[in-house]
């Protein structure tokens, strides 16, 4: 089963089907009220004193620890596609092994303010930090949604 993006306001609960990045995108596109996309890319490691079996899962792509790299958001309709962020996260940053997105909407046709998109954001890479990740789907590199855990 793939993840699901909920989008909450108070008294209001839409779920939505999403397993690809471009599914993120056309619901947030269809959205009322504007949306931004918050994506925190992340590496993944192994600590240097991993088991031979957790070095056999991180090389099977099954485990490892989570850092974030960097951090962004993202007009819905001014990214096209994965493929677009893809070429602008290599062209910025270093490489990555998956991308936490979840998406904040705006209010009164606005869309959400610079201080909440930079306050997300930060909530974002300190629940990537902890391990936290409820409510942010990660996505590979070929921006298929990926079950964690």
């Amino acid at each position: 089963m793939a993840p699901r993006l909920g989008q909450t306001r108070p008294g209001k609960l839409d779920f939505m089907h999403i397993s690809h990045f471009d599914d993120l995108l056309a619901a947030a596109r269809a959205q009322p009220e504007p949306q931004r996309l918050l994506l925190v890319f992340a590496s993944a490691s192994l600590p240097a004193d991993a088991t031979a079996e957790q070095r056999a899962r991180f090389d099977a792509g099954e485990s490892g620890e989570l850092a974030p790299l960097m951090c962004v958001d993202k007009d819905p309709g001014a990214l096209p596609a994965f493929a677009a962020l893809i070429d602008e996260a290599s062209s910025l940053g270093p490489d990555w092994a998956l991308v936490f997105a979840a998406a904040l909407s705006g209010t009164g046709g606005r869309p959400p303010a610079d201080s909440q998109v930079d306050a997300a954001l930060q909530r974002m890479v300190e629940a990537v930090k902890s391990g936290d990740l409820s409510g942010l789907i990660p996505f590979d590199r070929q921006g298929e949604a990926v079950q964690l855990g």
